[in-house]
């Protein structure tokens, strides 16, 4: 048996949650929206994963707009934190 002890799992609500604390930017894809990314840093969420995301900025289009967002979590297919 090996010593190592293997990573677990980590449910994607407590992932949101430490997005939430360290204020950390993180990219959305979406999943019927292939061909936008929404940026921004998570502002709240519910026990349904709904996201309001904070200075919200959608990549790539050419007029960018800063503002709150409110996604439904159905919408959401990735999220990721970004490297400054």
């Amino acid at each position: 048996m090996s010593s190592n002890k293997s990573k677990g799992v980590i449910p994607p609500i407590n992932c949101i949650f430490n997005y939430l604390e360290q204020q950390t930017t993180v990219t959305f894809w979406l999943y019927e929206q292939t061909g936008i990314r929404i940026r921004g840093k998570i502002n709240g969420f519910d026990e349904f994963m709904n996201i309001v995301i904070e200075d919200a900025v959608e990549i790539p289009i050419d007029e960018k707009t800063n503002k709150e967002l409110t996604d439904k979590s159905d919408n959401i297919t990735l999220i990721t934190s970004v490297d400054d």
